[in-house]
């Protein structure tokens, strides 16, 4: 896009003021066509995210993130510690998937699919103008002394919102601490879960300090993304972009007179109404471009449609459009960028999906004990070991027992010889070893050992086994 003449409002966030305050956003209402849409799709995502740490497969959680025990459930496949390299993969697979539909689509994203945005435009927004009014009516009362019609106003919104941030808060902690847990928490009483409790009142209190306090700073500030598209974006990038061309022609734009000829005058079809500016929930004036601040919501396309509408000209002032679109009316083009994006994308996930069928759901580690060597037991040699086995299953396993492969020898487990591992639990314990001296034709033999459950394999996993170097 040619350089506007002005562009100082880049050197400033539009939520600060020039004594560097923060100037609160009173956006207008949105409707039109986009917006309907976008509810739609906001209400099927709010399903989701509410649904989604209760909704269970083969016993999963759906989506489950518990960093404290670092073990994660993403659409109902449990990760482990020791499956940490999948879910650092799954992350890979999401940023080069938002990479490649930024370089696209720019910024859809925060303005449809967002949680930060679909909570704030879609619930909390919606609230205050119910209570409130639109945006003249918001201001108004913004202005207005506290009497008793703004603190009855304020009060009831605010505590809407508190209880609403109480609700998210639950449903985040699910996510963390699993959505059984909770109900357990529930069940038990608080006074028996204080940490918990604890952790529910820090996560309220954050999410009504953003939703009724911070708001789009979150988007303007402190998510990195509107950042990373600055770098992602090009004049092949579809935005929610202003035709300049169309909008400002020879002369500029100029308010709508409807005695002139607008097209003999050489106007600009942007009559200046700023009602895409109103509109805004970030606070800019689309007209000057592609900003960061820009999330790509569509408030501004319905409103100027509606504009355009009511006096006579064609809509699209404001659409869904590249630079090159606009400036030079080039067609889209799957260019070689996102050719490359997408075969990044192709790549890592059939390198996930063979991952994920390659992954077992019982795994066993056995391990020589440290700082010990080899026994002699008459002709035997003995060796000492360490075992772990995960279950990640959500059956237990009662009847876990060990066998040699390839080679005959004695397994004695400490404590027992058969033992249990429950359901999406860990067990260990030490074990010995014994094979006779003359099986062993080397100082450091690799041995195979089955791990059954009654009478199932369950898994098969290799170890080391010392023994002298020679024999007599």
């Amino acid at each position: 896009m040619s350089k506007l003449p002005d562009e100082a409002f880049r050197d400033t966030i539009g939520t600060i003021d020039d004594e560097g305050h923060r100037k609160f956003i009173f956006p207008k209402k949105p409707s039109g066509k986009f917006y309907e849409y976008r509810k739609w799709v906001s209400y099927f995502l709010l399903l989701v995210l509410i649904a989604n740490p209760f909704i269970k497969i083969n016993g999963n959680q759906f989506m489950m993130f518990n960093v404290l025990e670092r073990r994660f459930n993403i659409f109902g496949f449990p990760f482990w510690p020791q499956d940490f390299y999948l879910f650092v993969l799954f992350m890979i697979v999401g940023v080069v998937f938002v990479i490649l539909f930024t370089v696209i689509f720019g910024r859809i994203f925060c303005g449809w699919i967002c949680p930060q945005t679909i909570f704030l435009e879609m619930v909390f927004r919606r609230i205050e103008y119910w209570i409130e009014g639109d945006r003249g009516a918001q201001i108004r009362l913004s202005k207005q002394e506290w009497n008793t019609e703004k603190i009855r106003k304020k009060g009831i919104k605010w505590f809407i919102f508190l209880i609403i941030s109480f609700f998210i808060a639950n449903v985040f902690l699910a996510y963390l601490i699993s959505s059984d847990e909770l109900f357990k928490m529930i069940e038990e009483g608080p006074e028996n879960h204080m940490s918990t409790l604890i952790a529910l009142f820090i996560f309220t209190g954050i999410f009504y300090f953003i939703f009724a306090w911070f708001r789009e700073q979150v988007c303007i500030i402190a998510c990195p993304y509107g950042r990373l598209q600055g770098v992602l974006l090009d004049d092949k990038s579809i935005n929610v972009s202003y035709d300049f061309v169309r909008g400002e022609k020879e002369v500029g734009r100029a308010k709508f007179n409807k005695q002139e000829d607008r097209a003999a005058s050489g106007k600009g079809d942007c009559i200046d109404c700023k009602q895409c500016v109103h509109v805004c929930p970030t606070g800019i004036d689309i007209r000057n471009g592609t900003q960061l601040e820009c999330i790509n919501c569509t408030a501004c396309i319905d409103e100027c449609d509606t504009i355009m509408e009511g006096v006579g000209l064609p809509k699209g002032l404001i659409r869904y459009a590249s630079e090159d679109e606009i400036e030079k009316k080039s067609k889209f083009k799957f260019t070689t960028r996102m050719k490359g994006y997408s075969a990044v994308l192709f790549i890592l996930v059939g390198i996930l999906t063979g991952l994920l069928f390659l992954r077992t759901e019982v795994e066993t580690t056995i391990l020589r004990l440290p700082g010990q060597l080899y026994e002699h037991k008459g002709d035997d040699i003995s060796n000492i070991f360490t075992f772990k086995i995960i279950n990640k299953t959500n059956t237990d396993l009662d009847d876990i027992h060990f066998k040699l492969k390839d080679i005959k020898g004695i397994i004695n487990v400490v404590g027992q010889q058969e033992f249990k591992v429950k359901k999406q639990g860990m067990s260990g314990g030490t074990l010995f070893i014994q094979i006779h001296q003359y099986l062993l034709e080397h100082d450091k033999t690799e041995i195979t050992i089955e791990v059954y459950n009654g009478n199932k394999k369950i898994e098969t996993t290799t170890t080391s086994f010392l023994s002298p170097r020679s024999f007599d």
